[in-house]
This record gives C-alpha cells, structure tokens and sequence, in this order.
C-alpha cells in the first residue's frame, strides 16, 4: 500500500539549507517522491511513497522541533504521483509575490473547522462572500458553490485582483479557502491588510479537510491537485466542457505541440480526432515536424 501526503508549516527557519540537506536525506532514504519546498517563513511539501515509509517520515518530522504537530493530509497515491524528488529553497513556499516579513501568516483570516464552514454556508447570511485563492484551471473543474473564482493563472496573480476588486469585500464576511490551506494564509492576511472586509475567514485544511467530512457538501467537482493525478474527484458533478468541443468533460490533458504545450480539458472523442493536441493548428504542426512533439499526459489513478 502507498499513499501521498500534502502539508505544510508557517514557522521561523533560520538555516533554510540546512533543513534542504536534511530533507533530501531522510526523503532518499525513504524512497519517497515529490516536492519539498522550504524558506525562511516555514515549509510546503507533497511527498509519496510506502505506507511504512511516509509513516516514518511524519514520525521523524514529529519528532523535530520545528515541525511538530503538522497537519499531514493523505490520499491514495505512491512514488509513481511524481517524476522524482525535489527540495529546494525558495524566498516563499508559495509564491505570492509580497514580503514574508510584511504579509505574513500569523495575520492571516481567521481559521474555521470544515464543520463551521458548512453551518456557514447553510446559512442566509447575505453578507457572505466565498472566495477561491486558486488559479483559474482549479476552480474550472471543481468550487464551492456561489463562490467567486479569480480569473488568474497564478497565485501570484491574486493580489492585484484583490486590489482591482476591492469593492466586493467591502462590509463583507469573506470565507476564503484554496487547496489543502497554503494559500489562504497569506492571501487572508493581503485581504485583511486592505481594511475592506468586515470579517475574513479562512478554510482550515482547505478543500482537502472539507470534502473528507463532507464529500456531498457544498464543493462541487474535482479537487486539483499539484501532481500526476492532476485532479481527485469529490463527487459526480462535472463542472467545465471540453476546451474544443464544448461537451460537458472536466479531465485535463497537455498539448503535444511542445512550444504550445496548453494544459486543457479534453474529451475523449476530442483527445483521439486531434491526437492529443489542443487545436487542428497544433495537430498539424506536430504532423508536419514542424515542432517538438512531447509525450502526452499520463494520469496517474488510484481508488
């Protein structure tokens, strides 16, 4: 049996290379795969391998000062989810684009428990936004209901929305909530440093936590996913079309034309008439040689 696990910590690291060399130890010697990213602001990582093996790793971070009391989020996966392993330094774990030392975690959103958050949003409260910080290819294939999706292809990207949008969080409760929690503490605390919002909460452990206490709750669709899975499916609801056809379909898929290289969504029909490329342009490019032709998607799936 194997499994992947996705969390990550907001504390002080002094000597973020030294935690990079121990990582990449205890990882090679586990036989796990995937990406640890580290900085100054703490650590952000998804790793898969063995049950024993991912085990002994919470076991080991448990054990560290530091990493203490992790909330480690788990799925059904194993090394084969990523291509290798990665550890790196990095100035933020997620890359927000704004000073660690000026928006930081500690002034983050208010935390909610998934059960909270659903009394929430049973709710009538007319004052309340619901708010995805994630890309906009994330929340196409799977979102809260009535929640406001960004238009942004980058996390990035999210606080310029924030400030070109100010006017929809004035007075408002605003429940922000992205992937497994990451992004939403920092991105809480750029909303709240705007003075704009009347309350600014945040999704503790994100859709991951949610969708395990309430798979037929209010999030609809697929839960995407940073790894060869792409996306977990959550319920029987699909939410997006087909990028060509337009038929209703939400699996992704990445454009052989190398220098296109478009990650959309594709139907099966279209995938096989167009031979994994995102257009009749990119299919004949490929046919002709005129581009690099990469290999394409391989999904990974488990139970």
């Amino acid at each position: 049996m194997s499994k992947v696990i996705l969390f990550y910590k907001y504390i002080s690291i002094k000597y973020p290379k030294q935690i990079q060399k121990w990582q990449e130890k205890i990882c090679t010697d586990l036989d796990l795969t995937g990406r640890v990213l580290i900085a100054t602001e703490g650590i952000n990582a998804t790793l898969g391998g063995s049950d024993l093996m991912i085990n002994r790793y919470k076991l080991i971070m448990n054990e560290h000062t530091l990493f203490a009391g992790i909330d480690f989020k788990e799925s059904s996966g194993g090394k084969d989810c990523f291509t290798c392993l990665s550890v790196k330094v990095k100035d933020e774990i997620v890359r927000l684009g704004k000073s660690t030392s000026e928006i930081t975690a500690v002034n983050g959103g208010v935390h909610l428990d998934p059960v909270t958050v659903h009394e929430l949003l049973q709710s009538d409260d007319d004052s309340l936004v619901i708010f995805d910080a994630r890309n906009n290819y994330e929340s196409a294939i799977g979102r809260f209901q009535d929640a406001i999706t960004p238009n942004i292809k980058t996390f990035r990207e999210l606080p310029d929305y924030i400030d070109t949008n100010l006017e929809q969080f004035k007075d408002k409760t605003v429940l922000m909530y992205c992937t497994g929690g990451i992004r939403c503490e920092r991105a809480s605390a750029y909303l709240k440093s705007k003075n704009i919002a009347k309350n600014v909460y945040q999704l503790l452990g994100g859709i991951c936590r949610y969708v395990e206490k309430f798979p037929d709750g209010f999030f609809k669709g697929k839960n995407y996913i940073f790894d060869n899975r792409v996306a977990l499916p959550v319920n029987n609801q699909i939410l997006a079309t087909c990028f060509i056809c337009n038929v209703s379909c939400d699996q992704y898929s990445n454009c052989v034309n190398a220098y296109c290289n478009r990650h959309f969504i594709g139907c099966v029909d279209c995938i096989l008439i167009y031979q994994n490329c995102c257009s009749s342009e990119c299919q004949s490019l490929v046919a002709q040689a005129f581009v690099v032709k990469r290999k394409p998607l391989q999904v990974v799936q488990y139970e």
